[in-house]
Parts: C-alpha cells; sequence; structure tokens
C-alpha cells in the first residue's frame, strides 16, 4: 500500500475520523444510495487499488467482512493494515492525468473491468470519501435505464464517442454523449462546438464515412438511431447566400466539392449493399456459399465468425429452411427474436445464387444493439462474438416458452452414468433449440474439499473448449531482488511460476534463484511511484492479482526469533517546480525504497537507524568516495566493501553476503546521512543529529518510516542507478522464432484444460460438509460430445491495459480427431472421431490484426479462404498455421466399436440421446 507522505492527506480539516468509524457511515451511506437509486442518479468510477486500500484500513480491527446489505463492501478481505490511504489517485484509469480535452473530458481506458480495474460509488459516497481525503481525478457517470423492457438500471461507464465531421468548412471534433439523450441535444452539442446556429444545420448518420439518414427526429434518442460507439456524425451547414449544401440532395456546391469526394459522400438513404467488392471466385453449378462480406470498418472478426456459421451444414439447412416457428418471442433471456431473423436473412444472402460481396451492416446493427461491446471500428474478439451469438440465437430459438425450475440432485454415490442423464435431462427441461441439438456437449466436473477432502460431481453442459496453449500454464516474473546487510548489488531474477499460483510459489522460486540460506526471508512487495504500494505478506495471494506492468522488489532479510521493527526507506531528491514568481524546490520520492530490520531488544537510538541506513546503501558507495572519506569525524566502520563490487551484477542470481558487517578488521569509512524520520504524529526527528538520543516508539508500532534526502553531493558519492528503472513484472516484447514454430500438439492443450487444477480465490467452491467455502481443487472430464465441436485456443492473454498474443503453432489434425480415450463415460462404446471443416485465423497483434476463416465446402470437397470479399482455393496442406484461433470439428458417422463386439452406431449416441 502507498506510503504516507509527511503532509497531512485528511483534506477536510477538522477531526479524523477512526477507521472504524469511516466504515460504518460509508456502510449507511452506501445502502441508502443502493436502495434508493433511479434513472439519471450519478456513479463515481474509483480505482480498485485505493479502494482496497481504504478497505484494509477501515477493517483493521475486523477478523472478517460480515454481509452487512452493502454491496460495495462484500467479498473484501479484511487485512490488517494501520496506514491510512493517501489522497484519491484515478491516474491508473485515465489515458493522461496531466491534461483534460475540452470536448471529451477525462478518457478512461477502453479495456477497464469493473471489479478488477475500478469500482463503482454512489455519488453520496464519493463525496464523502472526497471530503475526508481529496485527490481525483472525478469520473462521474450517470444511470440510464436498459434491457429490453428498459426497466432496469446500468451505469454508462462508457458513454458513445462520436466523431464530428463538418461539411464545408472542414472541421472535426470527438465528443462524448450518453446514448440516452436525444438528437435534439447532439444538435445542440454540435452548434456549440463549432459555434454554429441550430437554423443553419442538419445532421446526418455518417456511417462507414456514408451518408444514411438524416437525423432530424430531435425527440429520438441516439440509442434508438442505432448510433454506435466511435460512429462519425456529419454536420452539414446550410449557407444559401454562399452556395452551401443541399441537405436534400447532399451534394456539394459552391467550391466543396474536393471536401465532399474527401469524405465519400453518397447520396440520401443509399443503400451500401451489393455496391462493390467482387468476390475472385465464380460460383459453380450448384455450388452455394462462395459470397463474401464487406468489411464494414474492423469488422473482419464478425465476417470470420458468421461465415464458420454458415457454412455449419446443420445452420445452413436449418436457417434456409422455416424456422420462424421456432422463434421465441417471450424469452426474457432473448433478443425477442431480432437476433435470430437477423442472423438467418444474412445467412440465406450468403447461400443465394450470386457472387457479389454482402454488407452485413444490418446484422452489424443488430449486434450492436443487443451486444454494445461489439459496436464502434475497435478491434473486437473473434470467439467473444462466436460465444454471444450461439448464446444469443438460442435463447432467440429456445423451443422451451416456459422454463420449469429443476434442481438436481446430489450424487449420494449414484452411478454416474444416472446423475449426468440427470443433470441433462433438466438442462434439455429449460433449453432445447438447434443451438443445443449441434453444439452443446457436456462435462464431468469433479471436485474435493482441501480440508475433509468430500468429493462433489457435477455434470455441466459446454457450448464450446477453450483450450489453454501449453506456454500460458505458466507465467515469467521478474523481480528486483535487495539485501539488506550491504553484502551484494540490487539484482534482476525471473522466475517461472505457475499462472494460477501463489505468493508462496513466487517466494519459492525466487529462494531458489538466488540461493536463499537457511537463516534468511524474502520479504515481497510491490512499489509504486517510488513508495510501497503494498508488502505481500500473506502466501496465499493470487498471482493473478499481480499485473504485468507491476514492479515487484524482494529484500533479503534475515530470520529471527526476537521482536524487530522494520525500517522503509524512501528515497528523495530535490525537484525544481516553476511557481507563478519563481522556482520552487521540493522533495520528491524517487528511485526504489529500501528495507531493513532491527531489533527491539534494546532502546534505538538515531545513531542505530544511521548505522542500518549506512549497511543498505553501503553497495553503491563510489571507489572515490570510500577514499575520500573524510575520517576527521568518523560515523561508522564496515567489513572492506571492496568484495561486494564482486557480487552479484544482476546477470546471474548469487549471493555473497556475509554473516555480519562489523566481523572483518578491514574497515572503512562511511557517511552521515541526512535522515527524516516520520513519527507517529507525522512530525519529522532529523537523524543527523543526537545519535545517542533514542527514537520515540510505541508498543504496538512494527514499523517506522525513514527519509534519505539526496543531495547533489550525495549522489555524487553514490550510484543510485541501481535503485533506479525498476523492471515490470513481465515485459512483452518481439515473439521469437522458437516460440513461433515450435509445435505444441492439440491433444496437449486439451490434457492441459482437463487436468486437476486448484480453483482461483474468485471460485472458491462452499463445501456442504465444512459448511465454508474451500479453494477446493478441481478437475473435468468430457462426458457428452456434441456434433460440431468447437475449440477456442487461447492465444490472447491480459495485462493491465492491452491483450498480448501467443504465436505457438499448435499442431491440430485434420482428419480423425480421437477423443476416445477422453470420455468419462464408460457406457460409451462409440469411437469418438471429429474433422475439421472450419476455423477462423487471427494475424498480428490486437491493435493491427486481422482475421480470416479456412472453410471446407463439403459439396466440393476443398477447402477456400474467405477474407472479407475475398475468396480464393487453398490446399489442405495450408490450413494450418500459427494463425488458427477457433477450429470448428464435425462428429465422423462410424460404426468401429471399442468394445462389445463392434456394437454400430451413428455416433449420435454419446452416454444418451440427444435431441
Amino acid at each position: 500500500m502507498k506510503e504516507l507522505t509527511v503532509e497531512c492527506n485528511n483534506s477536510c480539516g477538522g477531526p479524523q475520523r477512526t477507521p472504524e468509524e469511516e466504515r460504518v457511515l460509508i456502510r449507511d451511506i452506501a445502502i441508502t444510495s443502493e436502495n434508493n437509486s433511479k434513472e439519471g442518479d450519478s456513479f463515481y468510477l474509483i480505482t480498485q487499488r485505493w479502494w482496497q486500500h481504504w478497505i484494509d484500513y477501515v477493517n483493521q480491527e475486523q477478523t472478517n467482512v460480515t454481509n452487512d446489505g452493502s454491496s460495495m463492501l462484500e467479498n473484501c478481505d479484511a487485512v490488517s493494515s494501520s496506514r491510512r490511504p493517501a489522497s484519491i489517485d484515478n491516474s491508473d484509469l485515465i489515458h493522461d492525468a496531466n491534461s483534460e480535452e475540452s470536448n471529451v473530458g477525462f478518457e478512461i481506458h477502453d479495456t477497464l473491468l469493473e471489479g478488477r480495474d475500478y469500482i463503482l460509488l454512489p455519488q453520496e459516497v464519493w463525496n464523502q470519501l472526497y471530503s475526508w481525503y481529496g485527490g481525483g481525478p472525478a469520473l462521474a457517470r450517470k444511470v440510464i435505464s436498459s434491457g429490453l423492457s428498459q426497466t432496469e438500471y446500468a451505469v454508462e461507464v462508457y458513454p458513445l464517442r462520436l466523431r464530428l465531421f463538418v461539411m464545408p468548412k472542414g472541421d472535426q471534433s470527438t465528443i462524448r454523449i450518453s446514448k440516452k439523450e436525444t438528437i435534439g441535444e447532439l444538435h445542440k452539442r454540435a452548434c456549440e462546438l463549432f459555434d454554429l446556429n441550430l437554423e443553419q444545420v442538419c445532421i446526418w448518420d455518417y456511417y462507414g464515412q456514408r451518408k444514411h439518414a438524416l437525423m432530424n427526429d430531435m425527440d429520438r434518442t441516439l440509442d434508438d438511431a442505432n448510433l454506435q460507439m466511435d460512429q462519425d456524425i456529419l454536420v452539414e451547414v446550410h449557407n444559401n447566400a454562399n452556395g452551401g449544401l443541399s441537405a436534400s440532395r447532399g451534394a456539394s456546391r459552391g467550391g466543396s466539392t474536393e471536401l465532399s469526394q474527401s469524405l465519400n459522400l453518397t447520396s440520401q438513404g443509399r443503400e451500401l449493399d451489393n455496391t462493390y467488392g467482387i468476390s475472385t471466385v465464380t460460383t459453380r453449378g450448384s455450388s452455394g456459399g462462395l459470397i463474401g462480406l464487406q468489411n464494414l470498418g474492423n469488422t473482419c472478426f464478425m465476417n470470420s465468425a458468421i461465415q464458420c456459421l454458415v457454412h455449419t451444414s446443420e445452420f445452413a439447412k436449418y436457417f434456409r429452411e422455416d424456422y420462424h416457428q421456432e422463434i421465441n418471442w417471450q424469452n426474457p433471456l432473448g433478443m425477442v427474436g431480432e437476433l435470430a431473423l437477423a442472423f438467418g436473412e444474412l445467412l440465406r444472402r450468403l447461400w443465394a445464387p450470386g457472387r457479389t460481396a454482402i454488407a452485413p451492416r444490418q446484422f452489424k446493427m443488430k449486434l450492436a444493439r443487443f451486444a454494445p461491446q461489439f459496436s464502434g471500428y475497435n478491434q473486437h474478439d473473434s470467439q467473444e462474438l462466436l460465444a454471444f451469438l450461439l448464446d444469443g440465437l438460442h435463447e432467440d430459438l429456445n423451443r422451451v416458452k416456459h422454463k420449469p425450475y429443476k434442481k438436481s440432485k446430489d450424487a449420494d454415490g449414484r452411478p454416474d452414468e444416472e446423475v449426468a442423464d440427470e443433470y441433462w435431462a433438466n438442462h434439455i427441461a429449460r433449453n432445447d433449440s438447434i443451438i443445443v441439438d449441434v453444439c452443446q456437449g457436456q462435462y464431468k466436473s469433479t471436485l474435493v474439499c482441501p480440508e475433509c477432502h468430500k468429493i462433489s460431481v457435477t455434470f455441466d453442459p459446454f457450448m464450446y473448449l477453450s483450450l489453454p496453449l501449453q506456454s500460458t500454464t505458466t507465467r515469467s516474473m521478474t523481480v528486483t531482488i535487495f539485501t539488506c546487510d550491504g553484502s551484494a548489488l540490487p539484482f534482476s531474477c525471473t522466475v517461472t511460476v505457475p499462472k494460477q499460483g501463489r505468493c508462496r510459489d513466487l517466494i519459492n522460486a525466487l529462494s531458489s534463484a538466488c540461493s536463499l540460506k537457511n537463516n534468511e526471508d524474502l520479504k515481497l512487495a510491490e512499489v509504486r511511484n517510488h513508495l510501497f504500494q503494498r508488502f505481500l505478506e500473506d502466501p496465499l495471494i493470487s498471482l493473478s492479482m499481480i499485473k504485468d506492468d507491476d514492479h515487484l522488489v524482494a529484500y533479503k532479510i534475515p530470520k529471527s526469533l526476537k521482536k524487530t521493527l522494520l525500517i522503509r526507506l524512501i528515497h528523495r531528491r530535490q525537484e525544481q517546480e516553476m511557481g507563478a514568481t519563481q522556482a520552487a524546490q521540493h522533495w520528491k520520492p524517487f528511485g526504489t525504497p529500501l528495507v531493513s530490520l532491527i531489533s527491539r531488544d534494546e532502546v534505538i537510538t538515531r545513531g542505530d537507524i544511521q548505522t542500518v541506513v549506512n549497511t543498505m546503501l553501503s553497495p553503491l558507495l563510489r571507489s572515490e568516495s570510500l577514499r575520500q572519506a573524510d575520517t576527521s569525524e568518523p560515523f561508522l566502520s564496515l567489513a572492506a566493501s571492496e568484495k561486494r563490487r564482486d557480487s552479484s551484477s544482476g546477470e546471474a542470481c548469487s549471493n555473497s553476503m556475509s554473516d555480519s558487517v562489523n566481523k572483518d578488521g578491514n574497515a572503512v569509512t562511511l557517511f552521515k546521512l541526512p535522515l527524516q524520520l516520520v513519527e507517529e504524529s507525522n512530525a519529522c526527528v532529523d537523524l543527523s543529529v543526537g545519535e545517542d538520543k533514542a527514537i520515540k516508539l510505541s508498543s504496538t508500532s512494527t514499523s517506522v518510516l525513514v527519509y534519505v534526502d539526496w543531495s547533489r553531493e550525495l549522489l555524487e558519492k553514490y550510484d543510485t542507478h541501481y535503485l533506479e528503472n525498476l523492471p515490470e513484472v513481465f515485459k512483452y516484447g518481439p515473439v521469437n522464432k522458437k516460440a513461433r514454430t515450435e509445435p505444441l500438439s492439440l491433444y496437449t492443450c486439451l490434457e492441459a484444460f482437463l487436468r486437476e487444477e486448484p480453483l482461483v480465490p474468485e471460485d472458491m467452491w462452499y463445501c456442504p460438509k465444512c459448511k465454508e467455502r474451500r479453494q477446493a481443487s478441481k478437475k473435468l472430464d468430457l462426458w457428452r460430445l456434441p456434433e460440431v465441436l468447437v475449440i477456442h485456443l487461447k492465444r490472447f492473454s491480459f495485462s493491465r491495459s492491452m491483450k498480448h498474443k501467443l504465436e505457438t503453432f499448435v499442431n491440430f489434425p485434420i482428419h480423425d480427431f480421437d477423443l476416445t480415450k477422453y470420455i468419462a463415460n464408460k457406457n460409451n462404446t462409440q469411437r469418438q472421431l471429429y474433422e475439421l471443416y472450419a476455423l477462423t485465423n487471427h494475424y498480428g497483434g490486437m491493435g493491427s490484426g486481422h482475421y480470416t476463416a479456412h472453410i471446407k465446402l463439403l459439396d466440393e470437397n476443398r477447402w477456400y479462404n474467405f477474407d472479407d470479399t475475398h475468396i480464393s482455393p487453398i490446399n489442405e496442406e495450408d490450413v494450418k498455421s500459427a494463425a488458427a484461433y477457433v477450429l470448428f470439428y464435425r462428429r465422423v458417422k462410424t460404426s468401429d466399436a471399442i468394445s462389445n463386439g463392434g456394437k454400430s452406431g451413428s455416433g449420435h449416441n454419446n452416454g444418451s440421446s440427444q435431441k
């Protein structure tokens, strides 16, 4: 957690409340606010880091945090912390904390997730916290109505971001505006921004930089107008005296022809469908399905996924027949049939005669309406779209109009086959559609309690399998290691740990890598802005809580059974800040903070602190400084420290720590340091004078904060570059050739998915025998396989603000993908063979990547590459590549039985019958 600064962070002045008083007051305000939330209320984003710090602070007297009715205070571990948080710092949520664009305001990162990066506070809660702590910036968001019935409420964290283009002036700007605002409000905002009169302008839906619809219904909301994130809006200025533009024809006059052409203006209402983009393949005779999809602006993710679905033969047959009778118009979990209708219409057009590419604009508009995360022109994930489409189509086509309540019974020793059939029957009673018929399977999930060893077995449905690549089961982490006894320079260690591991795994790996002695411990901390963000003292902290762009430090400290005091050393140096009249000097933190221990068995004096700090910093002394030391006023004699110059330099993890810094008779002279000790009252004590004076400590103190102020003269005596440029936990760079070319079997990925692993803390399991939540181990087994098996290769991993891609080549079978040995259902005697018929590919990175699809046309027995509008035949050996992302397998019908004397079957029976 962050260090206290000398200045008081209670911005309100007045008496400071106790942690318990703050907790109770915020809880009461939160309960009242959340119970009375309504449309139009304001909520505020606050960084998860600060919020967790505050939760730890106010719960320091609590052993457990109970559910007191406040949704914000649930599920927060009560970790002892006596430090009051510093000012609220939301800088990690926004792009640039130093500037605020007048039209957009503070722009938050596009990839933030609630609960991971931020939480939402009611305005009353924010106001109270701000009055206590100050800081910011304030990031207010409005509550809007949502859902098909518009009776649900949600906080609009990401309002629409629209790009406005002015014709004929050529100006442009970006604004943020709620999708619940009216077209009239958009007119008003545009006129204020560009200093125009309302009577002068017409506003057009300028999707894809082509005019589509005149937005003249001033009471209509932007949501109803189907505007999408990052969409373009054309502000057309009329000035008849000067020969301006005509809103009715959308043609340019009076010297604006060039600008009109540069913006690709078209006439009002012109449809984009079938206007350009011809496939390179001529459709032969009865062959269909060779029609491309136009890219509407980074929509290759959608085009590739759609092509795979429409070339799934079961779906092609279903949607080309009369599927309307199965649409579930009343399903509250569906999209009132609109998604199914839009997909069915697009599929029919793609299978119709002809070879002209189609612009899926209407489908994209429906998609953006029901799944705003796919709106706009940003890069999106093809697999995430597939997951949404399969689930959305299922709910729109669910044959069950009124879902009955079904509760599966505990196994209680019953045979797995009986329990699995019961689970599947209960699932089918509520979920019955073409999607279930084709794509859904079932796996067996076994949980084992680590305390009482109770075994719980459930049988859950799945729509697709997300398989980890082998390299994603582990994680490389870089940590800088410091010694507190002055025996070695700091050095960086990179270790490999389980991706879902704990802090103890990281500490064990570091201990081995740096040859930690039996009489030493490692103290792990996260450093941010040259201060301690938090000490990672709980060995069960999940490593998933540590981001790739965090900075970690480990300190070698001696093991001790005696009572000790932790010294936290913060480095400061003077920096100039230009004021209104002159430059002012301010001490600001820099470098990496250090820690050491000192015994509390005796009185601790100022000189004792000086001794410890000199010891910590001794490896940084320059050789010439040792020779030029002022011996007239010696302060501290240490063991000859030339020897430490030969110790670890960061290229290898070695340790040459001495048992004691005072045992060697070859002594050198070090300096008095300008140290400031921060007392509990926030007063500073100068430790460079009165070496024999005792420092004041309360009986409960476990640590003290000390500043070392580095003057120019002192910086010349020490080599402080070792304290700066802390490496990130993991630094992404170009993928090396070996990572791109080393093969990885698809079977290996499947085995990694199925192997037993401990649950992450967020998915802790409630053990009915222990009556408590436990971090149980979980193992999966395939039980019932679908007709079409969709496999997602997990190529992307998250850091705080972006995704990163693994270029690992996966050797996946095209024919005879045999899953027989992975089926736990021993009553299933059929060989489980699959054949690949489609896949999506992802080339490049997330910021500039591109999706294509490889699809096998069954009537031609030939593979084709679908690249938006461009379709070309390819050889089967060209199907495999390191770009493969989502694989589509079709069950192979076979009568080859594993046992029972060649029992025949269609391959459809997979434990029990499927619809």
